[in-house]
């Protein structure tokens, strides 16, 4: 007798709405655990920067949810990233699509979910017209590095950073 297959959620990748602004906060305060979005403290500064990224037509703060229901609502949100769209002159004046803030939920790692995830972004920086897809990734997440790699991202550049205010 063979085994019946686990029914494959439906995934969605979508701009993030305010409403989900309390599950992405979760998912980039503790990358290494689950937490609960309603215990996550939303601050004016989250506020703020969140009105800013939803306004900007060359920012994006997308959320994958699983599990959206036939008419598109519903879901939980297993993943998110930010992308910027960068003007240049370089690349022959394309713009070139920065990726930062990936996350997938700690409990959902290692089923495909973040590639599912950097695939579509890129897809959708590729529609644009983008020239290129950049991203940072933190020295010590040598697991993100083997993934982004897998990806076919190439380490080409060496990076730095100014902090101008303590956290």
């Amino acid at each position: 007798m063979s085994a019946v297959p686990e029914p494959v959620p439906a995934l969605t990748l979508r701009p993030a709405t305010r409403a989900d602004l309390p599950a992405v906060l979760a998912l980039l305060a503790d990358e290494d655990n689950v937490l609960d979005p309603a215990a996550v403290t939303v601050t004016e500064a989250h506020e703020r920067a969140f009105a800013a990224i939803d306004a900007d037509p060359r920012n994006e703060m997308l959320v994958l949810l699983e599990d959206v229901d036939d008419r598109g609502g519903g879901g939980t949100v297993v993943g998110c990233l930010q992308t910027t769209y960068i003007p240049g002159l370089g690349k022959g004046g394309a713009e070139r699509a920065l990726i930062e803030a990936v996350r997938i939920r700690a409990d959902r790692r290692g089923g495909g979910l973040g590639r599912t995830l950097m695939e579509r972004a890129i897809a959708r920086a590729r529609a644009r017209g983008c020239a290129l897809v950049q991203l940072t990734s933190d020295k010590r997440r040598e697991d993100a590095h083997r993934f982004y790699t897998g990806l076919g991202f190439a380490r080409s550049h060496e990076g730095f950073k100014l902090m101008l205010q303590a956290r």
